[in-house]
């Protein structure tokens, strides 16, 4: 069993990344009923919950059925990460997260996410800063170091684990990497092994399949792992590398009725939490990950991305479902 703070997550946990734009709570419902263990909120930028920003106040929702679940804030100071920590607590989430890994120009030019890989330092005060300020267990998800020439992760696990962070997520990639290239586990397996290290590491970069699930825990023996971008449009990838694992068999890949009721479902759920035009404009991106690789959908597509109407959409999803029932996949 792993422990962080009072949380216990099954041996060898997969968590759901926080993914902005992404991880919100309808798509985290998804992934919750498919096998993840933990979940995290999109990233919430420090000085937007202390303006009050109605965006970065709306990522604060967080609902029972998820837990155990952490709220992930970013910021490059250390007055609002702290403030910003103490909001967080008042939604009372599982755990606050610190995101040191987002390679995003936008969040890098604040001298925050990924940014701060460039001055340790400070990244051990804004952690500081966190943990006094707040009552819940502290993890921090980070990246290798800035560039190939500058990977300091040794010295970042060591001396976050020191100021009392609880868990740490390393992306294995720099931020010059963004999300191309290989990631390179080597470094991360090099944190698990280090004495010095008590705390859980988890893995994230490139878990896409079962199989390759298996050979990093095999390979690396790390805590866990964290699955991202392979979940989007695809939630029960969770329960099949948890499956492949515990028997070495697949599952049967989701059906083209599974496929439409979790679609459904993701729009129905962001219907309600978001608003209906906003929910229905927003679903539009998921469409193509759902139904990645079926064969002939993209005039269904093409209905479901040009319609406004839920009652409509209802109806086109159904309409859908009649279609591949006579006209089977495969």
């Amino acid at each position: 069993m792993i422990k962080i703070g009072n949380i216990n997550l099954p041996e060898h946990p997969l968590l759901l990344a926080p993914m902005e734009d992404v991880s919100d709570p309808p798509f985290r419902r998804l992934c919750k009923m498919h096998g993840a263990d933990m979940m995290y909120s999109e990233f919430i930028s420090s000085e937007g919950l202390i303006r009050d920003a109605i965006k970065s106040k709306m990522k604060l929702d967080i609902f029972d059925y998820e837990r155990p679940v952490g709220i992930q804030i970013f910021g490059g100071d250390e007055e609002a990460m702290a403030m910003s920590a103490k909001i967080v607590e008042t939604v009372q989430p599982d755990l606050v997260d610190i995101n040191f890994g987002c390679p995003v120009k936008k969040v890098v030019c604040k001298g925050a996410g990924a940014g701060v890989l460039k001055d340790i330092d400070l990244m051990v005060r804004l952690t500081k800063a966190v943990v006094k300020s707040t009552n819940l267990p502290v993890t921090v998800k980070t990246r290798l170091g800035w560039d190939e020439s500058s990977i300091n992760i040794d010295e970042v696990a060591e001396r976050l684990q020191d100021v009392g962070v609880q868990a740490l997520t390393i992306h294995a990639r720099t931020r010059a990497q963004m999300y191309k290239g290989h990631s390179d586990w080597t470094h991360i397996e090099r944190i698990k092994n280090n004495p010095r290290i008590q705390i859980p590491i988890f893995g994230n970069g490139d878990i896409d399949s079962p199989e390759k699930a298996k050979e990093y825990k095999e390979r690396f023996g790390l805590d866990g792992m964290m699955i991202g971008r392979a979940a989007i449009g695809y939630p029960w990838i969770f329960n099949e590398i948890k499956h492949y694992l515990a028997t070495g068999e697949f599952l049967a890949p989701p059906t083209m009725s599974q496929r439409l009721e979790a679609a459904k479902n993701h729009l129905q759920w962001s219907m309600e939490w978001k608003g209906e035009r906003v929910g229905i404009v927003e679903m539009r991106r998921h469409y193509a990950n759902y139904f990645k690789g079926i064969s002939g959908f993209k005039p269904h597509r093409m209905r479901l991305v040009t319609e406004d109407n839920p009652e409509v959409l209802l109806k086109i999803f159904d309409e859908i479902e009649d279609f591949y029932k006579h006209n089977p996949l495969g």
